[in-house]
């Protein structure tokens, strides 16, 4: 069982930033991958990014890709989601997931509660 925690969602300004947190307890070889995923108002829940806790992998939707970066710190078994320039259109629902690898939420068997990120015009 892999249990994992989000933190770190919010109100700012449109061209702000923020860092959501991942914190994941019970780790397998089978969760190798973490992932972001965001569920905008009244849509389905999309692919943000993608970090592997081994090496130096990581892969980002194109929607995200230049303002968003994903880090970790495997000491503390934490996922960052550095967010910048932030948009309207990035406001939603986050989630992070834990899994073997892919942009599908299918592909990941674990999810976090989710934190609500909202950018204002």
């Amino acid at each position: 069982q892999v249990d994992l925690v989000e933190s770190g969602g919010g109100l700012v300004q449109a061209g702000g930033s923020l860092r959501l947190s991942c914190a994941a307890s019970g780790r397998s070889f089978s969760t190798d991958y973490m992932a972001w995923f965001r569920q905008p108002p009244g849509k389905e829940r999309e692919f943000v990014g993608t970090i592997r806790w081994t090496g130096r992998t990581t892969y980002y939707a194109d929607s995200v890709k230049g303002r968003f970066t994903l880090s970790r710190d495997n000491a503390k078994n934490t996922v960052y989601l550095q967010m910048n320039s932030l948009k309207p259109e990035d406001t939603a629902v986050y989630y992070c997931a834990a899994g073997a690898r892919g942009t599908l939420t299918r592909d990941y068997m674990y999810w976090g509660q989710g934190t609500q990120v909202t950018v204002s015009s």
